[in-house]
This record gives C-alpha cells, structure tokens and sequence, in this order.
C-alpha cells in the first residue's frame, strides 16, 4: 500500500473558524492510512491546537510572519517533496507558491480561502486594496486548486484572481462533527438556559466591526417591547467596551450577558431560542451552520458571503438586511412565534459534515484513494458551477 504524504500550513493565532476547521480536516485526514499527515506551523496559539492525533508529525516553522516562512517552506518541500500541500489563509497560500517555485518541486499547491475579501477589504484605501489583492492574479495560476468556502467567496475570487472557473471548487466547511452532539449536551452554563419561561436570543463571534452586534443589541431592545426575552453575546475581542457602553445607554444590563469566549460554545448555541447572525461580511457562517445542525431557529444578514446559500434563500431561515435594526428585530419576533421544525433545520446542513468535507478536499489534492465515482464527482462538479455538494 503507497502512502501519500501530505502537508497542511497554517498559522494558528487566535480564536477563529479557519484553525477550528482546519484542525476538522486534519484529523479526518489522519483517520486514512493511506495518508501521512505534516502539520507546519508559523504560529501555535490559540485554544484550538488541540487534540491533534498521534500520528500527525507537527512541524514547527522558527518563521513568525507568513513572508519570512518561504525559505523554511522552501527547504521542506525540497527535502520531503509531499504530493500535495494544503493551505490556509491567502498569506500563506502566497508563501507555498514562491517556496515552490524556489524549491522546483511538483507538490501540488491547494489553498483554502474562507472569507469575501472584496468586502472585508472595502474599509481600506485603494493601494492597500491593491497591495493585497495583486500578488493574488500573479501567483494564484500556479496554484493547483483554489477551495472556497461558499459560492459567494468563489464569484468574489475568480473576480479578483482572473482565474478561470475550473481552477476553483466550493466545498462546505466541516462545521459537523461527531464532538458536536456531545459537547452540546455538557451542563448547562447558566441559568438564562435553564428557564424555559423567558427565551434566549444567542449571537455568537469575535466581538470586532464585522460581527456588527451593534445591530443586533438595537434590534434586541426593539423586540423586547413586543415580548420579555434575553440576549447572549457570547465571544471576546476588541469592541467590548464599546458594545458594554451601548449596552449601559439603552438601559439593558440586566437583560444582555457578554460571559467572553468559551472553548465550548455548543452549550450555550444548543439551549437558546434563537440565534442571530448580524455579519456585515462573511466566507460561510460556522456559527449559523452550528446553529442549524443543532435545531436552533435562525436569522441571519444577506452579508456576503455565505448565509444566503446555508439558508437557502431563506428557505431555512428569516435573510434580512444588514444593518437593518426594524427588519431583524421582527425576524427574532416572528421566529420566536413560529419556529421551523428540528428536522428542517438539521437537513439544512447536511453538506457540511467534517467526513464528507475532508473526502472532497482529498480529491482536490488528489490524495484519496476513493472509488473513481468519488473522482468523478468531482471533474463533474468543476464543469459546472464549481460547487461540491
């Protein structure tokens, strides 16, 4: 039996989805024993560089910044020559591609974009807009794949890279795991969970402008004139103190709890009403997916990109505005009143399981020794829309 070596890159530096889900796909990927699994690391913070399986050879680059990486990654890819690389995160993407071209090896380059980046660079100057998106249309055609994370995040890309359409696959994220259920289900982590009299409202997120709770804690004080609910703002980040002000302003402490970040949002997701994406931009909604695979109602923004292809266009779920206080402030009202059923919710999602996630991204990286209707699969799917389902 060969075995295939592959390589995963990232940086882990905080507690964001990409880590989280990287860190989905790796352990599915050490879980075939057709595959050795090299995890390079430029950084190794954060709570989810955990549980990483035994036999996961963890590489750690002296490298701090993605740039200063390339002659690390350069002398890695010439000495083990993987088939295949995966990578997260633009940076990084960029570093494989000039470490292997200096390298002069035929490890194919696949990397994973998770994020509209048209949008969440919109705030920048026009140079800096440039800055980062140019390097993308010179080194992106070297690259063997490029993984999106929703269709949104592909249009967004081959908009920006010039790339042709086959040269970049949507596959879902591997938000659904088996830990899920069972995390869910730990004690209850406070008592607003445990009274079934007053319903919860639950968002979820880095505490930064593209969460944009600010929306949500206004719609929150609007709904809550119609009937008697509760907030949670479950996450940590750099616009607490201004989010706590407004909090204060509109005369709700005593109705919102902000309790920071916790390992295990699942306890808190899986017992509230109702939960709230209020993004301005996305690459697919972990949060809102997580919802809907543990049967909790949803509203999300129209952002880009993501929430309107999970929600099937509102099949799933109430799509407003962003920024819209009046229109999400009656989709919790309405939500609240007629729920859809769990089953509903849950099919919702199915795409997004870790197994059937990590199986496309095999085959992309051409790793896999599935069957050949696998593999066709997925040439067929490049020939149309570029989305794996």
């Amino acid at each position: 039996m060969q075995v295939k070596r592959l390589a995963v890159l990232i940086s882990f530096s905080g507690q964001g989805g990409v880590e989280r889900m990287v860190m989905n796909l790796v352990r599915q990927f050490a879980a075939s024993p057709h595959i050795s699994v090299d995890l390079l690391l430029i950084r190794a913070q954060g709570p989810y560089f955990t549980n990483i399986p035994a036999n996961v050879n963890i590489i750690q680059l002296n490298a701090k910044h993605t740039l200063t990486s390339i002659p690390e990654l350069a002398r890695y890819l010439k000495k083990h020559k993987p088939e295949a690389m995966l990578v997260a995160k633009d940076r990084a993407g960029r570093a494989a591609l000039i470490a292997k071209m200096l390298s002069a090896v035929n490890t194919r380059i696949v990397i994973r974009l998770g994020t509209n980046l048209s949008t969440a660079l919109a705030h920048r100057s026009a140079f800096n807009r440039w800055l980062r998106t140019a390097p993308m249309r010179h080194l992106y055609p070297l690259a063997h794949k490029v993984i999106a994370v929703s269709e949104g995040v592909r249009q967004d890309t081959l908009a920006l890279t010039g790339l042709i359409p086959e040269k970049i696959q949507v596959v879902r994220n591997p938000v659904i795991t088996d830990a899920l259920v069972n995390l869910a289900s730990r004690d209850c982590p406070h008592a607003w969970l445990e009274d079934n009299d007053i319903p919860v409202v639950l968002g979820m997120g880095r505490l930064s402008k593209q969460k944009d709770f600010p929306t949500l804690i206004h719609a929150f004080a609007q709904a809550r004139k119609t009937r008697t609910m509760r907030l949670i703002i479950l996450g940590e980040g750099g616009d607490r103190p201004s989010l706590e002000r407004l909090i204060h302003e509109l005369e709700l402490k005593a109705d919102i709890l902000m309790p920071g970040f916790d390992a295990n949002p699942y306890r808190w997701l899986s017992r509230a009403n109702i939960f709230v994406l209020s993004s301005l931009w996305e690459g697919s909604p972990n949060a809102l997916t997580e919802a809907l695979a543990l049967a909790v109602p949803s509203v999300s923004t129209r952002c880009p990109s993501g929430p309107n292809e999970t929600l099937a266009e509102g099949r799933y779920g109430s799509l407003i505005e962003m920024g819209n206080i009046e229109e999400m402030a009656e989709a919790i009202i309405q939500t609240l009143k007629s729920p859809l059923p769990a089953d509903d919710l849950k099919e919702a999602v199915a795409e997004y399981k870790d197994n059937i996630s990590a199986k496309h991204y095999l085959n992309l990286l051409e790793v896999s020794d599935d069957n050949p209707l696998d593999r066709s699969l997925v040439n067929n799917k490049s020939m149309d829309s570029g989305r794996i389902n």
